[in-house]
C-alpha cells in the first residue's frame, strides 16, 4: 500500500487573534443572500445551460425570495449576453432585485458587460483577480504591488464606465483565491480598493472574502473573518461576503462560523451544484436557521419544486442523503429509529405547544412540503485551455497558448450551437475541419530550399485560385524564403508574427508539427498548422494553412 509522502502537505496555520469575539456569537438575522447558480454554478456544469433553462431558473429564484442574483459573465460568451439582454428586454427583473455581473478587470470585456447592463436599475459588478501566494508566485509571476495595480485598474474602468450608465452601480471586490493570501495582503488591496471607488454612506462597497479553495477547518475560516473586519478601513461602509466552496467538505460549518465572526452576505447555490466540490447549499443554510429559530428570508416550503427545477436545469441528480432534500432523509430504515420517531409524531399531536421534538428529525418534514408517508420504510435491516489540453493529452498536438483563445472560440461556437458537452472526438473534428480539411483558394504543390550561412533560397510551385505558378525567393530561412516567393504573384497582403513546432507521436515514426501565426490588414492574428515527417515541408504547409483560413 502506497502512503502519501511526508511532508507533502502541512498545517494551515493559526490565525493571530486573541481574544476573538465570534465564539459567543450566535446567529440571529438572516445575512443578505446572493445566488450565484446562473454564473458560477452553470460554469460548473458539464451542459451549461440554455436560455429556456436560465430563464426558469431565474424565475425560481426570485420566487424564493432572493433579491441579490449573480447571472452571469456577459463578456464571457454569447449565451451570457443574450441572457442578461433577455431579462432586461423582457422587463423579467423587479425593482427590488439587483442583478450582479462578474467581469475581469480588461477594458474590453468591461464595456461589453455594462453595454449588458444597458436599461438595469440596480446592478453589482463584481471584478476579481488572484491574490494567493501561490497564484502570485506560480501562476501570474506578479509581485504584490503588481497585484493591487490590476485590481485598482479595474476599480477604474467601473467608475469610468459608470459615469455612462443610466442607474445605480454597486462595486463588489473579490480577492480571489483569499484562503490562500496573506491576511495583511488581502487588507491591504481590499483598503485600496475601496479608496479607489470612494467608498462613503451612500456609496458601500461589497468585499467577497471567498474560500475559493477550501483549505483549512472552519475556525480559522471565521479567524479570517473576523481579522478582516477588523482591519478593513470604514467597516460600517464595507459589505463583508462570503463565498466558500467545499474542498473539505465544510463549506456550510465554515459560512455559518463566518457570519459569527461579522460576514454580512453569503454567495452560494442551491444544492452546492459549482466547481470541484460545489459552492455552499444556500438551502442547507437557511434551512439550519429555521431550525434555530431564525427567519431566512427565503422560502423553502415547497422544496420538491427546487428541487425539480434544479435538476432538470442541472442535469445533477440529488443524493438521497442530501441535507433537508434528499428523498431518503426523513426516512429510517432501523427499527429502534423508526420507533423513536413514530412515538414522537404521536406526542406532538397530543401536547400543547408548537415545539417541534420529534427524535430523529430536526425539522418538520411537512414545512418543507414533504409528506410523512415515507418516513419509516421496511427494509431487511440507500474555455481555451481545455481544448488545448484535450488535444494535447489525447492526439498529441502542442498548441501554442497564443493560439488557446482562437481554438477555443471555434470549439464555444459549436457548443452554444449545440447546447451539450462535446466529447474528444466531436473537439478534434473540429480541430481538423478548421486546420486540416480547408476549402483552399492556394495549394502547395511542390518547393525546393537550398541554403548557404546567409541566405536561403526557395523554388515554390503553387495553385492559386486554379492557375500553377512557379517562382523564386530568398531569405533568412526556409519560411522567409518561401514567404518572399509567395508574395511575388500572390495579391493577399499579410505578416509572420510567430512560429513554434514539436515533434508528434513515437520517436520511430514521429511527424513534425509547425505552427504560423500570420496577420492581415483585417485580421490581427491567425493561426494555420502544417503536419509532415520534414519540419521544413511542415512549416510551408502550416503557412498556407494559414493563408487559407485567413482568406477563406
Amino acid at each position: 500500500m502506497n502512503q502519501i509522502p511526508y511532508g507533502k502537505y502541512k498545517p494551515y496555520p493559526k490565525i493571530d487573534l486573541p481574544n476573538r469575539k465570534w465564539p459567543e456569537n450566535t446567529i440571529t438575522d438572516a445575512p443578505s443572500w446572493c445566488s450565484v447558480d446562473l454564473r458560477d454554478g452553470n460554469q460548473a456544469l458539464i451542459n451549461p445551460m440554455d436560455m429556456n433553462k436560465k430563464l426558469e431558473l431565474f424565475t425560481l429564484l426570485l420566487k424564493i425570495g432572493f433579491k441579490e442574483i449573480e447571472v452571469g459573465f456577459p463578456s464571457a460568451s454569447k449565451v451570457e449576453f443574450d441572457f442578461l439582454r433577455r431579462l432586461v428586454d423582457d422587463k423579467l427583473i423587479p425593482d427590488d432585485v439587483t442583478i450582479q455581473v462578474l467581469v475581469q478587470a480588461r477594458e474590453h470585456l468591461i464595456a461589453k458587460t455594462f453595454e449588458s447592463l444597458k436599461g438595469v436599475k440596480k446592478a453589482t459588478v463584481h471584478i476579481y483577480n488572484s491574490t494567493s501566494v501561490a497564484q502570485r508566485k506560480i501562476v501570474f509571476k506578479k509581485n504584490k504591488e503588481e497585484i493591487i495595480a490590476l485590481a485598482l485598474e479595474g476599480v477604474d474602468l467601473v467608475k469610468k464606465y459608470e459615469k455612462k450608465h443610466d442607474g445605480k452601480i454597486f462595486l463588489e471586490y473579490s480577492p480571489e483565491s483569499f484562503t490562500g493570501t496573506e491576511l495583511e495582503f488581502a487588507a491591504e488591496i481590499s483598503n485600496a480598493v475601496t479608496a479607489r471607488w470612494g467608498i462613503s454612506e451612500t456609496r458601500k462597497v461589497i468585499i467577497n472574502l471567498p474560500a475559493t479553495v477550501e483549505m483549512s477547518t472552519p475556525n480559522i475560516y471565521a479567524d479570517q473573518i473576523e481579522w478582516m473586519a477588523k482591519h478593513l478601513h470604514n467597516r460600517e461602509n464595507v459589505i463583508i461576503s462570503t463565498h466558500t466552496h467545499n474542498d473539505r467538505g465544510t463549506s456550510v460549518a465554515a459560512t455559518e462560523l463566518a457570519l459569527l465572526a461579522g460576514a454580512d452576505r453569503v454567495e452560494g447555490t442551491l444544492l452546492s451544484n459549482g466547481e470541484r466540490t460545489g459552492n455552499v447549499d444556500i438551502i442547507t443554510l437557511a434551512l439550519n436557521m429555521t431550525t434555530q429559530g431564525v427567519d431566512s428570508k427565503l422560502d423553502f416550503s415547497n422544496i420538491d419544486e427546487v428541487i425539480k427545477v434544479v435538476e432538470r436545469c442541472t442535469e445533477i441528480d440529488t443524493h438521497f442523503r442530501h441535507p433537508y432534500v434528499g428523498e431518503l432523509v426523513y426516512t429510517a430504515f432501523s427499527g429502534s429509529h423508526q420507533d423513536a420517531i413514530n412515538k414522537g409524531l404521536a406526542y406532538q399531536k397530543v401536547k400543547k405547544d408548537k415545539f417541534w421534538e420529534v427524535p430523529y428529525l430536526p425539522i418538520d418534514p411537512g414545512d418543507v412540503g414533504r409528506t410523512y408517508e415515507s418516513i419509516i420504510r421496511i427494509n431487511s435491516q440507500s474555455g481555451k485551455g481545455g481544448v488545448a489540453y484535450i488535444l494535447e493529452k489525447n492526439y498529441g498536438f502542442q498548441l501554442p497558448k497564443a493560439m488557446h483563445p482562437e481554438i477555443g472560440r471555434l470549439v464555444q461556437s459549436v457548443t452554444e450551437e449545440k447546447g451539450k458537452e462535446l466529447d474528444a472526438k466531436e473537439i478534434f473534428k473540429i480541430f481538423k475541419k478548421n486546420y486540416f480539411n480547408l476549402k483552399e483558394h492556394l495549394t502547395l504543390i511542390d518547393f525546393n530550399v537550398s541554403s548557404n550561412k546567409r541566405v536561403a533560397t526557395c523554388i515554390l510551385t503553387y495553385l492559386y485560385n486554379g492557375k500553377e505558378i512557379v517562382a523564386n525567393g530568398e531569405g533568412n530561412g526556409p519560411i522567409d524564403a518561401c514567404k518572399n516567393a509567395l508574395m511575388k504573384d500572390y495579391d493577399k497582403k499579410f505578416t509572420i508574427n510567430s512560429y513554434s513546432e514539436h515533434s508528434r507521436g513515437d520517436k520511430s515514426s514521429a511527424e513534425a508539427v509547425a505552427y504560423i501565426e500570420i496577420q492581415t490588414p483585417e485580421i490581427l492574428s491567425c493561426f494555420g498548422i502544417g503536419t509532415d515527417n520534414d519540419i521544413a515541408t511542415a512549416s510551408i504547409k502550416a503557412l498556407f494553412s494559414a493563408l487559407n483560413r485567413a482568406y477563406k
